[in-house]
């Protein structure tokens, strides 16, 4: 499973890497509403919600789902102007001149796609067009709860006031803390705008879409950026150009807009020193090879001592072929190490791959 974009035919100079606040802004938003995701800003993360005014903290409440789960297309005006080609503001009151650009439908769409299960990548009528569809809408909100009908029924009862809502309620979070942490991160995320725009002249595309993720690959004679992901999901360039937007809270999301109509764009995580996330395919053959009863044995004993294939096979009552194959699954699962030692290979669960795959996996292998 991936997203795929398209890019044939696009130029060099309509490939841009530029930071957003207003993405930075929701990627905060996301931080407070779900700590548990990043836990390297949990310290900010407790500090703002502490000092938050009670009545900006409810009025968050009001469209949290807009970044909560996941991350709305508002946040990314400018790839729904017209022509394909803007970029993001270099401040928030541009980002929000971007978002009055919208036009309604686009804004609805972007607004209600997480609570309404309006289609993403093809064109489709929308609830402001079609009174089915609107109808439809609204049972969709309220099966979500309260929050979205609420939501679902200001929104296309009275659009104009609820785009002013949330122009509003932007600048009150950026008066409120935002304005401090774009402070902090800009000159970081500048500074990686800079650096992924060295490479993409220097080197190509290849190099840089590389140095953003190990999920992020190029087939250059395909003309095919393919983002590794649990989803689905194919965009083309065309005319217009490519995004891409560096964030400093957002690790460990890498987001891809493919919305139809709209300019791709890729958000992605500043790096420091973080291990490579795994592949789709990598993730899906380590559970695999974790499914099975005999292998989790075998994953307890090699938790404690490296093990040779004999000492398995009299530890487990199964033959030496039988703990080969076993071993063979694991390992290329990526999930042990083996080396030699003298006339034997002995065998040991690398503890640094599988702690990633989970805290409890490690304390019931270590119980």
């Amino acid at each position: 499973m991936s997203v795929v974009i398209d890019i044939n035919g696009l130029p060099p100079e309509r490939i841009s890497v530029v930071p957003s606040p207003l993405a930075e802004l929701g990627m905060a938003l996301h931080a407070l509403s779900e700590p548990g995701h990043h836990p390297e800003v949990q310290g900010w993360a407790t500090a703002v919600s502490s000092r938050l005014d009670p009545c900006l903290a409810d009025r968050l409440c009001e469209a949290e789902f807009l970044w909560r789960t996941t991350f709305s297309d508002v946040f990314a005006p400018f790839a729904g102007i017209p022509g394909r080609r803007a970029l993001p503001g270099a401040t928030l009151a541009e980002e929000l001149d971007l978002l009055d650009k919208l036009t309604d439908e686009q804004f609805v769409h972007a607004a209600l796609e997480f609570t309404c299960q309006l289609r993403y990548d093809v064109r489709e009528a929308g609830p402001l067009d079609d009174p089915d569809l609107r109808r439809r809408s609204l049972e969709l909100a309220a099966a979500r709860g309260a929050v979205q009908e609420r939501f679902t029924h200001r929104l296309l009862d009275d659009l104009p006031a609820v785009r002013a809502w949330f122009r509003r309620l932007v600048l009150d979070c950026d008066e409120a803390f935002f304005a401090d942490t774009w402070a902090r991160v800009q000159p970081q995320l500048a500074a990686d705008a800079r650096h992924k725009t060295e490479l993409l002249r220097r080197k190509g595309l290849g190099e840089a879409l590389a140095s953003l993720s190990g999920a992020v690959s190029l087939d250059e004679e395909a003309g095919l950026v393919t983002v590794d992901k649990l989803l689905v999901g194919r965009a083309a360039t065309g005319d217009g150009g490519l995004v891409l937007v560096p964030t400093s809270i957002g690790w460990p999301h890498l987001m891809v807009l493919h919305r139809y109509g709209w300019q791709p764009a890729i958000t992605y995580p500043v790096q420091a020193s973080r291990p490579q996330a795994p592949t789709v395919e990598q993730l899906t053959r380590r559970l695999e090879a974790l499914a099975h009863p005999a292998r989790l044995r075998l994953c307890r004993h090699l938790a404690r001592a490296p093990h040779s294939t004999g000492e398995l096979a009299d530890a487990h009552g199964m033959s030496a072929p039988e703990i080969s194959r076993h071993l063979a699954v694991l390992r290329k699962a990526g999930l042990i190490t083996s080396s030699r030692r003298g006339r034997y290979v002995q065998h040991q669960l690398d503890l640094s791959t599988v702690a990633r795959l989970g805290s409890d996996f490690i304390e019931g292998v270590l119980r």
